[in-house]
């Protein structure tokens, strides 16, 4: 039978989600040597995306097909191997077809930017000194111009291997809060090293390093910005995952 489990994870001490054969930290790596413990048939595990080095998830699925096995308990038991920064929040039973990439219709993720030095936040947040000369007005006039659009190419990192740079986006938006800025996206999917690369076009807008003309132009042109910044992974979040059958955590299958 097909399972979708959902988790969190803080990816700090982690090289991203695929697992690698040259190291064993990773997320992927990590469940699935616990799944191997106490299940015979040692499932591999197929996430809903990767993840890099050093990025978070607040929400995650990943699926595998295994033997019959209470869901309470494998949670349980789960969550008694696996490291703490690794957290199984439910298990499902889903048709067999059903993908945890594939079947996904919308992602989000949050990006979190702080202005002072923080020891709670300092692995989840990226600092940025000079925030206070930074308006929400700025970044949000760049944020919004990626909704005209659907080509993506000047935001994809390089060495791609997707087939296509298109995304349909359904929020870009920044957001003030107590300690800083919380950038939200939303999209059907999205391309390698998108998000930071989008986050650090905001920055530069709102900083005066490149203007908006800029930004329309390597986008109507779908190349990248001369003045391109990747930021750090630490403050990007996976923060949402919504499949067509899963309604508040359960499955509801298609009539």
């Amino acid at each position: 039978m097909r399972y979708f489990v959902r988790c969190k994870y803080n990816g700090t001490d982690f090289h991203g989600w695929q697992a690698q054969k040259n190291t064993p930290d990773t997320i992927q790596g990590n469940i699935e040597r616990a799944l191997h413990v106490f299940l015979p048939d040692n499932p591999e595990i197929i996430g809903c995306g990767r993840t890099d080095a050093g990025v978070h998830a607040s929400e995650y699925y990943f699926h595998f097909d295994s033997i019959a096995f209470d869901l309470g308990l494998m949670k349980y038991k789960l969550n008694s191997i696996l490291p703490f920064a690794i957290i199984i929040t439910n298990v499902i039973i889903v048709h067999d077809d059903a993908h945890t990439r594939y079947d996904a219709n919308k992602r989000a993720y949050t990006y979190h930017i702080v202005a002072e030095r923080d020891p709670f936040r300092q692995w989840t947040t990226h600092r940025f000194p000079l925030l206070e000369k930074i308006k929400l007005h700025d970044l949000n006039k760049a944020a919004k111009l990626l909704l005209e659009y659907e080509d993506f190419e000047s935001f994809c990192k390089n060495g791609s291997d997707e087939k296509h740079k298109r995304c349909t986006m359904y929020r870009s938006e920044w957001i003030q809060t107590d300690v800083g800025y919380t950038y939200h996206v939303e999209a059907n999917r999205f391309l390698r090293g998108m998000i930071r690369l989008i986050v650090g076009m905001c920055l530069n807008v709102a900083r005066g390093q490149v203007t908006i003309e800029e930004v329309k132009y390597a986008m109507d042109n779908r190349k990248r910005l001369e003045k391109d910044w990747s930021v750090a992974a630490r403050g990007l979040f996976l923060s949402k995952i919504e499949y067509p059958f899963i309604q508040n955590g359960l499955y509801h299958k298609d009539d």
